[in-house]
Order: C-alpha cells, then structure tokens, then sequence
C-alpha cells in the first residue's frame, strides 16, 4: 500500500552538533505518516502530474500538517518552515502551490480523505502493517 519516498534514508543521528534541524518533530511526522501508509495512501487519491514542475499533493499536505504542528499561521509561514527542512525533504511545496492543493479539496474529496486516514488509523490500531 505504501511506497516509502527515501528522504529519510539520509537521515543520521550524531552528536557533533553538525547539520542541525530546528523543528526536529516535523522529521517525526513526516517518518511516521510515510511509516504507517498513510503518505502513500493519500497520494493514491489524486491523479500523477503531467510535468516536472507538479507536487504531490500527498506530500503538500503532509507538509503543511506538520508546518502548522511546528507553529505556522499561514501559508507563508508553512512555507518558511518547510524551507528550513530543505535537506532533508526537497524544495517545499511554495504557499502558492499549497494553496492551490487546498482550493482542489472539495466535498467528495474531503470524504476520500476522511476515508483513507479512517482505514490507515484502523490499521494502526490493529497492527495491520502498511
């Protein structure tokens, strides 16, 4: 069900105080969203790009979901956040990218949405491996 990205593959603990991330939890986040199926589940819900410049609209979500987590009050700010984690997810997703992934969320696809993370979460709980 779930297709892991590879970002966290880069990952690596030290303690030399080198290549620090402010707003660690936002890794956490990211990792247990793609380690529990629920990133790729998401991403099943919309069609692929047709062009290089497309972004998963999975990926915009995810990342916003931890933007606000780590204290984002607007797309602007979601987007400075994300900046910050460049390294270790890619580019972020610009406010004007996530605002039109937010603008695509219509009802039925609120419900599809609301679906997939009710499946996921019962999977979690049953211990149902993605």
């Amino acid at each position: 069900m779930s297709e892991r990205t590879g970002w966290d593959r880069r990952l690596s603990v030290s303690a030399d105080g080198k290549g620090l991330v402010g707003h660690a939890g936002a890794v956490l986040l990211h990792k247990i969203a793609d380690r529990v199926g629920l990133t790729g589940a998401l991403g099943q819900l919309w069609p692929d790009g047709q062009h290089a410049s497309w972004r998963d609209r999975a990926h915009v979500l995810i990342s916003l979901a931890a933007a606000i987590v780590c204290g984002a009050r607007s797309l602007l700010e979601a987007e400075r956040l994300q900046a910050h984690q460049a390294a270790l997810f890619g580019t972020a997703p610009s406010d004007s990218t996530t605002r039109r992934a937010l603008a695509g969320l219509d009802e039925p696809m609120l419900a599809r949405i609301a679906k997939t993370r009710a499946q996921v979460r019962r999977q979690v709980w049953q211990g149902v491996p993605p």
